[in-house]
Protein backbone atom coordinates (compact mmCIF):
# COMPACT_ATOMS: atom_id res chain seq x y z
CA UNK A 1 0.00 0.00 0.00
CA UNK A 2 1.44 3.51 -0.95
CA UNK A 3 1.52 5.74 2.00
CA UNK A 4 0.29 9.19 1.92
CA UNK A 5 4.09 10.25 2.70
CA UNK A 6 5.35 8.49 -0.17
CA UNK A 7 2.87 10.33 -2.48
CA UNK A 8 3.98 13.75 -1.17
CA UNK A 9 7.15 12.58 -1.62
CA UNK A 10 6.58 12.06 -5.55
CA UNK A 11 4.58 15.13 -5.81
CA UNK A 12 7.53 17.51 -4.93
CA UNK A 13 9.88 15.52 -7.10
CA UNK A 14 7.60 15.76 -9.93
CA UNK A 15 7.17 19.64 -9.30
CA UNK A 16 10.87 19.95 -8.36
CA UNK A 17 11.47 18.49 -11.64
CA UNK A 18 8.58 20.59 -13.47
CA UNK A 19 11.01 23.21 -12.53
CA UNK A 20 13.98 22.53 -14.48
CA UNK A 21 13.36 23.62 -18.19
CA UNK A 22 12.51 21.22 -20.36
CA UNK A 23 15.88 22.49 -22.89
CA UNK A 24 17.52 21.30 -20.10
CA UNK A 25 16.03 18.04 -19.85
CA UNK A 26 16.71 17.81 -23.45
CA UNK A 27 20.39 18.83 -23.46
CA UNK A 28 21.19 15.96 -21.10
CA UNK A 29 21.49 13.43 -23.90
CA UNK A 30 24.97 11.25 -23.16
CA UNK A 31 27.78 12.60 -24.26
CA UNK A 32 28.39 9.37 -26.33
CA UNK A 33 24.68 9.90 -28.52
CA UNK A 34 25.68 13.85 -28.96
CA UNK A 35 29.02 13.06 -31.06
CA UNK A 36 27.17 10.49 -32.96
CA UNK A 37 24.35 12.25 -33.39
CA UNK A 38 26.93 15.10 -34.70
CA UNK A 39 28.72 12.78 -36.97
CA UNK A 40 25.92 9.87 -37.90
CA UNK A 41 24.42 10.60 -41.54
CA UNK A 42 21.29 8.44 -40.48
CA UNK A 43 19.12 7.74 -37.20
CA UNK A 44 16.75 4.38 -37.43
CA UNK A 45 14.03 4.77 -36.12
CA UNK A 46 10.47 2.96 -34.72
CA UNK A 47 7.29 4.73 -32.96
CA UNK A 48 6.77 3.18 -29.63
CA UNK A 49 3.22 1.81 -29.15
CA UNK A 50 1.23 2.70 -26.08
CA UNK A 51 2.14 0.18 -24.21
CA UNK A 52 5.89 1.32 -24.31
CA UNK A 53 6.44 -1.93 -27.32
CA UNK A 54 8.44 -1.03 -30.69
CA UNK A 55 6.08 -0.94 -33.43
CA UNK A 56 7.10 -3.30 -36.37
CA UNK A 57 8.34 -0.08 -38.23
CA UNK A 58 11.15 0.70 -38.24
CA UNK A 59 13.31 2.67 -40.93
CA UNK A 60 17.15 4.69 -41.54
CA UNK A 61 16.05 8.39 -41.90
CA UNK A 62 18.26 10.80 -43.00
CA UNK A 63 18.12 13.59 -40.19
CA UNK A 64 19.72 17.08 -38.86
CA UNK A 65 20.27 17.91 -35.28
CA UNK A 66 20.84 21.38 -33.84
CA UNK A 67 22.24 20.50 -30.59
CA UNK A 68 18.89 19.96 -28.77
CA UNK A 69 16.15 18.78 -31.33
CA UNK A 70 16.16 15.81 -34.41
CA UNK A 71 14.52 16.77 -37.79
CA UNK A 72 13.39 14.62 -40.30
CA UNK A 73 11.03 15.26 -43.60
CA UNK A 74 9.32 12.80 -44.59
CA UNK A 75 5.82 11.65 -46.61
CA UNK A 76 2.87 12.81 -45.36
CA UNK A 77 1.80 9.25 -45.77
CA UNK A 78 4.75 8.01 -43.74
CA UNK A 79 3.90 5.83 -40.56
CA UNK A 80 6.55 8.36 -38.79
CA UNK A 81 3.93 11.20 -39.31
CA UNK A 82 0.96 9.09 -38.37
CA UNK A 83 2.39 8.43 -34.91
CA UNK A 84 3.41 11.52 -34.18
CA UNK A 85 -0.41 12.72 -35.41
CA UNK A 86 -1.37 10.31 -32.64
CA UNK A 87 1.14 11.64 -30.27
CA UNK A 88 3.72 8.05 -29.63
CA UNK A 89 6.54 8.44 -28.61
CA UNK A 90 9.48 7.09 -31.39
CA UNK A 91 12.98 5.33 -30.26
CA UNK A 92 16.43 6.23 -32.32
CA UNK A 93 19.46 4.53 -32.76
CA UNK A 94 22.15 6.50 -33.97
CA UNK A 95 24.58 5.40 -36.57
CA UNK A 96 25.62 3.54 -40.10
CA UNK A 97 24.16 0.18 -40.31
CA UNK A 98 22.56 0.10 -43.75
CA UNK A 99 19.52 -0.11 -44.33
CA UNK A 100 17.60 -1.26 -41.18
CA UNK A 101 16.59 -5.01 -42.78
CA UNK A 102 19.84 -5.96 -43.51
CA UNK A 103 21.42 -5.09 -40.73
CA UNK A 104 20.58 -7.77 -38.20
CA UNK A 105 20.18 -5.32 -35.84
CA UNK A 106 23.29 -4.04 -35.50
CA UNK A 107 21.62 -0.68 -34.73
CA UNK A 108 20.05 -1.62 -31.44
CA UNK A 109 23.87 -1.36 -30.29
CA UNK A 110 23.76 2.37 -31.23
CA UNK A 111 23.26 5.32 -29.01
CA UNK A 112 19.45 5.25 -28.21
CA UNK A 113 17.17 7.93 -27.66
CA UNK A 114 13.51 8.18 -26.76
CA UNK A 115 11.73 11.15 -28.62
CA UNK A 116 8.63 13.17 -28.85
CA UNK A 117 7.49 14.20 -31.97
CA UNK A 118 5.68 17.48 -33.26
CA UNK A 119 4.54 18.78 -37.29
CA UNK A 120 6.46 21.41 -37.98
CA UNK A 121 4.16 23.92 -39.91
CA UNK A 122 6.35 26.91 -39.51
CA UNK A 123 7.63 28.02 -43.30
CA UNK A 124 10.52 29.96 -41.49
CA UNK A 125 11.18 27.34 -39.14
CA UNK A 126 11.35 24.68 -41.97
CA UNK A 127 13.24 27.52 -44.52
CA UNK A 128 16.62 27.06 -41.92
CA UNK A 129 15.83 23.26 -40.94
CA UNK A 130 16.09 22.59 -45.38
CA UNK A 131 19.07 24.42 -45.15
CA UNK A 132 20.88 22.07 -42.51
CA UNK A 133 19.89 19.24 -44.51
CA UNK A 134 21.64 21.06 -47.58
CA UNK A 135 24.96 21.79 -45.93
CA UNK A 136 24.91 18.19 -44.02
CA UNK A 137 24.09 16.04 -47.45
CA UNK A 138 25.39 18.59 -49.77
CA UNK A 139 25.69 15.94 -52.49
CA UNK A 140 22.49 14.29 -52.59
CA UNK A 141 20.86 17.32 -51.84
CA UNK A 142 21.12 18.77 -55.51
CA UNK A 143 18.57 15.84 -56.37
CA UNK A 144 16.50 15.43 -52.95
CA UNK A 145 16.27 19.60 -51.95
CA UNK A 146 13.63 20.15 -54.19
CA UNK A 147 11.77 17.38 -53.48
CA UNK A 148 11.45 18.32 -50.13
CA UNK A 149 10.79 21.84 -50.76
CA UNK A 150 8.28 21.22 -52.95
CA UNK A 151 6.92 18.38 -51.10
CA UNK A 152 6.39 20.81 -47.74
CA UNK A 153 4.73 23.23 -50.04
CA UNK A 154 2.55 20.78 -51.19
CA UNK A 155 1.83 19.12 -48.21
CA UNK A 156 3.00 15.67 -49.71
CA UNK A 157 5.91 15.95 -47.18
CA UNK A 158 5.92 17.07 -43.73
CA UNK A 159 8.77 17.80 -41.62
CA UNK A 160 9.20 16.29 -37.96
CA UNK A 161 10.86 17.35 -35.25
CA UNK A 162 11.58 14.89 -32.23
CA UNK A 163 12.68 16.40 -28.86
CA UNK A 164 14.64 13.56 -26.41
CA UNK A 165 13.01 12.70 -23.62
CA UNK A 166 16.28 10.56 -22.52
CA UNK A 167 19.33 9.15 -23.16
Amino acid sequence: MTSRRTILQLCGAALALGAVPFRAVAAAVADATQKALGKSDTIYITPLKKSGAESTCHAEVWFTYDGSDIYVVTSSKAWRARAVSLGLTARMWVGEFGEWKDSKEAYRKAPQITATGTLITDAAVQAQILDRFGKKYYVQWIGWGPKFRNGLKDGSRVMLRYTPASA
